[in-house]
């Protein structure tokens, strides 16, 4: 080996680099366990220690802020805490853009592109392709009633196409999803968890929020989802509206036929709401009854129209919104819009107020959010909790004549946030100069640090629905870490004893290049910032299994050629040669290289982390086995030490193989027929388990105190959610695993807190003693309740499913043609695409078969996908393994028939193929073991494919082959060889 001085050099440098940046894990968490330690439990507490130690030189001249950014970063199923998939409202901002256009087409555009948007095609697109259909030529983007306007500026003209104005459309739209990202980013960093993550994915509106060790989740989603869209209105007295009210309960007498009445009626209608004791009455319909005014109870004076129990609000609102109650509002009130008040939890739960704004036909109010220049938490007068407000110039003018009207006229001024009122004093004092003004209302201190924090940082240009979420609990994030842990260590062990048995003292130099193997993976993990995840630490346990692939084709070359009488210098140069090992080596690694590709771009959040520490496995396995395997080698062979590349115990395994492997094509071929077969008539039986990834829904983690049954669950909760809801058995009895499709499609936290609420309800009868809070959110040492959720909306798992489909074909063609590349025959891809394909549609038979009645979850979700790309590097890698020495005896001295030659070539790859798989196995055994629940499903995949793959590479690859390459150019072979011979 040329410049082993060189190698020898990087090797220090770089090993001494990987221990410096691992330095900065360490310190960090020592700091985190510090805090913990200080908290007890308290994770407000735990933030508020490590942000007192942000600015503090901690270790080597860096602050703990520098520190921890260096550190290999958590990833949240590790970590615990929150991470949502944001989509901002595309078809909002184009409405916006368009001003608001009422033309029929456009707007038909907009509603047929939610409708008809396929998997992985963004809105805006489909958009496109709907407006051009509606249009058909006959309206043009570029008109005045469309995207001529006064938003649009100068960017669009009456001259232009409407492939110019799609462009200018596309560069708006991009710049609004920008500042989006932009206002969540200072939200987040103002929320108080330690290292969040925010990344934009691509162009579709989605941005990933990551907040780990966050625990609040209604809190969360509330700061996300908020537009912050604060407008200040005048609003109308109940006197105003008194006439309204009884005019539209005498119309709501004649179409509401089914009215009952209250059971109690020595109580008034405000004193049952004050004390949320309105109870569903149980009382037969009466004609003639007041349907408005059983729901809603006047105000007593004041800007509080009415006030409702929570559950008639939606009632309220389909009869305030129909035309014919709406024709009752006098001239001047005719652009009049109800909006409810924010609940007050502390005085009367259950309790909304109805307002009502005094607007215009614009819907446009005289004063808006972006007139805020500054906003803080404080205390009113009374010592409660507010945000005060600075507002510039042109509001302060404003402000200053709204609150001099409204102290005229005794007038009140709404302010609300969202259509949310949030508080519609009145103004008592003249005039306010200065643009300074409070919100008070039904606040805690949280709630003004959050909604002070948000008006800080602007509003969003359009509404964020969140579309997928998960929630994990700390408790279950250190399970994880456990387990990765445990994995991790007993296959290191377990491949490590091997490599010693098999091949005793070059074992010994292979297992102390796989320790130099981990510190470079790990080092290179923090240098890159990367985020260390269940399933990556999954391919880090795989990659300790494949690392040893290149040294057992290595030392298993070098085996044969000290058989064929070379000199142990020579043995080792030979296979570390072109003509030795390594074109085995390269061509196997590629393929692996290339479904790792895949996976990285197709694959998102825990899948990316795996597909991560895949690949860089690859690259730091390849350099460890080539150079630093080798330096151990040389300088045993310059110490005139011993090396046979075998013991005592294993000199004659796996040697002198005969089998004929094409002579058993007959009985494999009916097998995997047969297998095939079978499979495809289980997809139609059977069907798959769909995880939620792929059909969209809610899936809960729940922990209860004691074992449990889930058939008795199951049907509480279809009593409930009236719909089907899938009940599972997760890890043991006392856990179950819950899915349900009940208001997936609701983005909205509002949709979100309904079903952990009617969840909670449901199930509390089980628990001994438990509040809402302490079900459904997150904290240090929980034990029971909601351990983990998750959701996905019909449009992601649209996208996730036409991306699992695009990686696993990608992968196989991509493969495909390097294949015919590297091998110049067309016949040695298609054998190790029949392979491929073989294996996946066994693996996914097993989990047809078998998902009904396994004791783990196996669902078809990214992380199965990413096992099934993992299925097809490997019985990649495997099978050019065994074509490389097929090609290699073709093209040499063998003598014999075509069978005999290719027969004798598969036999010497034995050895190797028997010592890779089994490492693997191990190694997918211990982590199947040892893994934990969560990810055993995704193992098991992967196990069952290692297995079939193996069997694929020997007993269908070359097969196929053989069976698919001319008669005359095997003919032409036969007898090269014999002339040779």
């Amino acid at each position: 080996m040329q410049n082993k001085g060189l190698i020898k050099f990087f090797a220090i440098v770089f090993a001494l680099v990987c221990i410096y940046q691992l330095s900065f894990t360490f310190v960090s968490n020592g700091i985190e366990k510090d805090a913990k330690a200080h908290a007890n439990g308290d994770s407000d507490k735990e933030v508020a220690y490590l942000e007192s130690m942000k600015d503090s030189v901690v270790y080597l001249g860096y602050t703990y802020d520098e520190v921890r950014n260096k550190q290999i970063n958590k990833g949240l199923d590790l970590e615990g805490g929150i991470n949502v998939m944001l989509e901002i409202s595309v078809k909002d901002i184009v409405k916006g853009l368009a001003n608001n256009s009422k033309n029929p087409v456009f707007n038909k555009a907009l509603d047929e592109a939610k409708k008809n948007r396929q998997g992985n095609q963004d809105y805006l697109d489909a958009f496109f392709v709907a407006f051009d259909k509606e249009s058909n030529g006959t309206v043009k983007l570029a008109s005045p009633e469309l995207f001529t306007n006064r938003i649009m500026g100068e960017a669009v003209n009456t001259k232009m196409t409407d492939d110019q104005v799609k462009a200018v459309i596309r560069k708006k739209v991009s710049e609004s999803i920008d500042s989006a990202f932009g206002v969540l980013t200072e939200r987040i960093d103002k929320f108080g968890v330690v290292q969040p993550n925010i990344q934009k994915l691509g162009e579709s509106g989605r941005i990933m929020v990551e907040l780990p060790g966050a625990k609040d989740i209604d809190r969360v989603k509330k700061l996300l989802q908020s537009t912050a869209q604060l407008e200040f209105w005048e609003a109308y007295k109940v006197n105003d509206l008194q006439g309204f009210l009884m005019g539209a309960n005498e119309v709501l007498k004649k179409t509401e036929k089914d009215v009952k009445v209250a059971e109690t009626a020595t109580a008034s209608p405000t004193d049952t709401l004050l004390t949320n004791k309105a109870k569903d009455s149980a009382a037969a319909p009466v004609k003639g009854a007041n349907p408005l005014f059983e729901k809603l109870t006047p105000g007593q004076g004041g800007p509080i129209i009415g006030i409702a129990s929570v559950k008639d609000t939606a009632k309220i609102n389909s009869w305030l919104k129909r035309a014919d109650i709406r024709g009752l509002l006098s001239a001047d009130q005719r652009y009049a819009r109800f909006a409810w008040g924010k609940e007050d939890v502390r005085k009367s739960k259950g309790v909304l107020e109805l307002y009502c704004l005094k607007t215009n036909r614009e819907g446009i109010p005289d004063l808006a959010g972006n007139v805020i220049t500054g906003a803080n938490a404080a205390f009113d007068q009374m010592g409660k909790p507010s945000v005060e407000m600075q507002m510039n110039n042109r509001g302060a003018q404003v402000w200053e004549e709204m609150t001099g009207k409204a102290y005229r006229e005794q007038g009140f001024i709404a302010i609300v946030l969202d259509n949310v009122v949030y508080s519609a004093p009145g103004v008592t004092s003249g005039p306010i100069a200065g643009g300074n003004s409070q919100i008070s209302g039904a606040f805690d201190v949280t709630e003004t640090k959050d909604l002070a924090n948000i008006l800080r940082a602007g509003k969003l240009p359009a509404s964020a629905d969140i579309v997928q979420s998960e929630v994990v609990g700390p408790s279950l994030g250190q399970e994880a870490i456990d387990n990765g842990i445990i994995s991790s260590i007993a296959g290191l062990l377990l491949v490590s004893l091997w490599m010693v048995v098999y091949y005793g003292k070059a074992g010994w130099f292979a297992n102390a290049a796989l320790v130099v193997n981990v510190l470079f993976l790990f080092g290179m993990l923090a240098s890159l910032g990367a985020v260390l995840t269940l399933p990556g630490i999954a391919g880090i346990v795989l990659t300790i299994g494949t690392a040893v692939d290149a040294n057992i084709i290595i030392y298993e070359r070098a085996k044969e050629e000290l058989r064929h009488g070379k000199s142990l210098d020579e043995a080792v140069k030979i296979s570390y040669s072109w003509r030795g090992a390594m074109s085995s080596i390269t061509d196997a690694n590629v393929t692996h290289v290339l479904t790792g590709l895949v996976l990285l771009i197709f694959g998102t959040g825990p899948v990316k982390g795996f597909a991560t520490t895949l690949l860089l496995g690859i690259f730091t396995s390849l350099f460890t086995s080539l150079f630093i395997t080798r330096l151990f080698l040389d300088w045993s062979i310059r110490k005139g030490g011993e090396l046979t590349f075998v013991t005592g115990l294993s000199k004659n395994w796996f040697t002198n193989f005969h089998f004929d492997f094409l002579g058993a094509k007959k009985f494999t071929y009916i097998f995997s027929s047969i297998v095939v077969i079978v499979s495809c008539v289980s997809f139609y039986v059977n069907g798959l388990d769909q995880g939620i990834d792929f059909v969209g829904g809610r899936t809960f983690q729940v922990k209860f105190e004691k074992p449990i049954v889930a058939d008795d669950i199951k049907s509480d909760l279809d009593n409930v959610f009236h719909q089907g809801v899938d009940v599972k058995v997760f890890g043991n009895n006392s856990q179950l695993r819950i899915t349900t499709k009940y208001k997936v499609e609701e983005n909205t936290v509002e949709a979100d807190t309904e079903v952990n609420k009617m969840l909670f309800e449901s199930l509390k009868k089980n628990y001994s003693n438990i509040t809402y809070d302490q079900f459904v959110n997150t904290y240090e040492g929980k034990q029971v309740g909601i351990l983990s959720a998750s959701k996905v909306s019909g449009v992601v798992a649209d996208d996730i499913k036409a991306n699992s489909v695009w990686a696993v074909l990608g992968a196989m063609a991509i493969v495909f043609i390097y294949l015919m590349v590297s091998f110049r025959k067309w016949q040695y891809s298609l054998g190790a695409i029949a392979a491929v394909a073989h294996d996946v549609i066994f693996v996914l038979g097993i989990y047809s078969l078998c998902y009904k009645f396994m004791p783990f979850h196996m669902e078809m979700d990214q992380h199965f996908i990413a096992a099934i790309l993992t299925v097809i590097g490997y019985s990649m890698n495997d099978t050019v393994i065994v074509f490389d020495r097929v090609r290699e005896y073709l093209t040499g001295k063998e003598k014999g028939s075509f069978k005999d030659i290719v027969n004798a070539s598969v036999n010497t790859t034995m050895s190797r193929t028997i010592n890779t798989s089994l490492t693997m196995v191990l190694v997918l055994g211990i982590m199947f073991i040892f893994g934990g629940d969560s990810i055993r499903g995704f193992i098991f995949a992967m196990l069952i494919g290692i297995v079939v793959g193996t069997y694929s590479s020997l007993f269908i690859a070359t097969p196929v082959l053989v069976d698919s390459m001319p008669k005359k150019d095997k003919d032409l072979i036969v007898k090269q060889h014999n002339e040779e011979a």
